[in-house]
């Protein structure tokens, strides 16, 4: 882990494509920070990319597969339903 101090108003770039901006710090304990990023790297707070991988998790489970392959089963017809 890279732990940098910075100041307001000073930069952090990862890569070519990535920025930080320091925005201002209060009490000494919170820091607002401005990322500049491609629209096709997504940004999230900790708490709300922990929710999204959940959501993701509980989607992907063995009920949603049950589903996908009942609906599959129902939606081709047979191979004696081709010819008829």
């Amino acid at each position: 882990m890279l732990v940098l101090r910075r100041k307001i108003g000073q930069v952090i770039q990862i890569n070519d494509d990535i920025r930080i901006i320091i925005q201002d710090v209060q009490n000494e304990h919170i820091v607002r920070i401005g990322i500049e990023a491609p629209s096709d790297i997504p940004v999230h707070r900790m708490e709300i990319y922990n929710l999204i991988q959940a959501e993701n998790k509980s989607a992907g489970g063995a009920a949603a597969l049950k589903w996908l392959q009942g609906a599959n089963k129902d939606d081709s017809p047979s191979d004696e339903d081709k010819y008829d």
